[in-house]
């Protein structure tokens, strides 16, 4: 039987909402390619998903822009949940902050996949933010505990 650190459990579905959500920008898409016209024979050279803006619906783009907010601050996140199992520190108080980070990440994500309120939006990203710098102080102060700088 393997063991392994209870933090890793939010890690892996934190990646998996993050490959629904690409599943489901592809999905819109592709429906506002079709909507516009655009195929693979006229959008040209270079052409990237950002070149939509203005052009298609809003609400067919917030989905790529909810895609790429999973790919910058969740990079942080990972980073130190790896770290903390890495450390046996993954368990209690830390297990429940990173759900909690992940549980807020996927509220945003829902928020603005739909209907985009920045208010709503802005609080589940705070909450979440807030559960991440648990994380990192956690991390941090075991790392000076480990290294003999704090007692």
């Amino acid at each position: 039987m393997h063991t392994y650190s209870p933090i890793l459990a939010p890690v892996v579905a934190l990646v998996a909402w993050t490959l629904v959500v690409q599943i489901w920008l592809v999905v819109a898409r592709g429906a506002e390619f079709r909507r516009l016209g655009i195929n693979f024979s006229n959008m040209g050279r270079g052409f990237r998903g950002a070149d939509l803006e203005g052009r298609a619906e809003p609400s067919a783009q917030w989905k790529a822009h909810n895609y790429n907010h999973l790919l910058e601050q969740p990079t942080i996140f990972y980073a130190v949940a790896l770290t903390l199992a890495f450390m046996s520190f993954g368990g209690g108080i830390n297990y429940w902050l990173a759900w909690g980070y992940v549980g807020f990440r996927i509220l945003h994500s829902l928020i603005q996949c739909t209907v985009n309120i920045v208010l709503y939006r802005f609080a589940c990203w705070m909450l979440g933010s807030l559960c991440l710098i648990g994380l990192t102080v956690h991390a941090g102060f075991r790392i000076l505990h480990d290294c003999g700088i704090i007692g």
